[in-house]
């Protein structure tokens, strides 16, 4: 599905691949203004010119989402070029090798927090503080369903994701009078760069389809299709929430 963003701009981080890629291609196809953050600067600046050879507004700008400074000069650089942001996806995270949480190395937890959750309320920082001059906004936050269950092996990460989703709940509630609204979005399986070892690998496809109704992975394509559906108009009563997109894992 296409929507009519006509006019509205977008920014994703974690925009060079897998969600946060697909995401920016389906913002700019469907009209908006697109604004490709990621630590990569050549893989976005790459993507940026695919998608404004193909007649899109696309920009990059590289920022590592763990230093508050780029972050900050993100935001403002968006402002400044186009005078506004309307839709903010909070998509950039990492996830450390499974381990008994006993056994988890303190600098594997450091990085999952500080990648997956206080970025993310750094980035809301900003993103918040322009969206309440405007008066109107949509943010969404890549959680999963490690934010909603856990998962054996995955403590740090899980942690993080609940993190995003507690945090996604209070700000949603927090800034609804003001017409701007949070929402968590909780992919389960998805074929990404980050997935590729597990969905490649046929024991991994078995664990899949064992734990998952559909029995298989979703697309990227799949995920930003209901990215853009929580930040577009037609979501418009709805915040404050953690959707699954799960296939009916956590059913």
């Amino acid at each position: 599905m296409k929507y009519d963003l006509t006019g509205k701009v977008a920014l994703v981080t974690g925009a060079s691949g897998g969600i946060g890629l697909a995401t920016a291609q389906l913002f700019a196809e469907s009209g908006a203004t697109v604004v490709l953050s990621a630590r990569r600067t050549d893989l976005i600046e790459a993507e940026a010119k695919r998608l404004t050879d193909a007649g899109h507004s696309a920009i990059a700008i590289a920022a590592d989402v763990t230093n508050a400074a780029q972050v900050e000069t993100l935001i403002s650089g968006t402002v400044e070029r186009f005078g506004r942001l309307d839709y903010a996806v909070n998509n950039a995270g990492v996830i450390a090798e499974a381990t008994a949480t006993h056994e988890l190395k303190h600098e594997d937890w450091d990085r999952q927090i500080a990648v997956n959750l206080t970025a993310v309320w750094v980035s809301m920082r900003y993103e918040l503080a322009q969206m309440v001059k405007q008066g109107s906004g949509s943010i969404v936050n890549l959680s999963s369903v490690s934010g909603l269950r856990g998962y054996a092996g995955l403590a740090g990460y899980s942690a993080s994701k609940h993190g995003v989703v507690g945090l996604s709940k209070s700000a949603g509630v927090e800034y609804a009078p003001q017409g701007i609204r949070v929402n968590a979005l909780c992919p389960g399986f998805v074929e990404t760069p980050m997935t590729a070892a597990l969905v490649n690998d046929p024991a991994g496809q078995d664990f899949i389809k064992a734990a998952n109704p559909m029995h298989r992975a979703a697309q990227a394509e799949q995920i930003a299709g209901t990215i853009v559906w929580l930040c577009s108009d037609e979501s418009s009563f709805v915040t404050a929430q953690a959707l699954a997109a799960d296939g009916g894992m956590t059913a």
